[in-house]
């Protein structure tokens, strides 16, 4: 069980991180549409920081108890929440190649995690 809440809070902490994205691609568009003394494009850069504050330091507290070479390679979901975010915020396409990509990633990472 504690395993088990461990992969949670590492999981909940690399969703955390791909939050980063969401705010970074909205403060592209606000300085695209509003140029750099935007108000949305500080608001945005402001939650960039924070939210990479706030992961830094969950990151930290959940490696402790984790072989780091386990937790990189969970890490690397990120790349599947960043692109779920695309498609529900953003409401970009999923390709092919990208499919693909993300279930090279999935299982590399349960690969990983099953040989633990």
């Amino acid at each position: 069980m504690e395993r088990l809440k461990t992969y949670l809070l590492l999981h909940l902490t690399i969703i955390l991180f791909s939050l980063t994205s969401v705010f970074s691609k909205f403060a592209s568009i606000a300085y695209n549409d509003e140029g750099l003394r935007s108000f949305r494009l500080a608001l945005f850069l402001a939650l960039m920081l924070l939210n990479c504050a706030v992961y830094a330091v969950a990151w930290q507290k959940v490696i402790k108890k984790l072989e780091l070479n386990v937790a990189y390679a969970n890490r690397t979901v990120y790349l599947i929440w960043a692109q779920i975010w695309a498609v529900l915020i953003f409401k970009e396409n999923l390709c092919v190649s990208n499919i693909v990509g993300l279930l090279m990633v999935f299982i590399g990472v349960l690969v990983v995690v099953l040989h633990e």
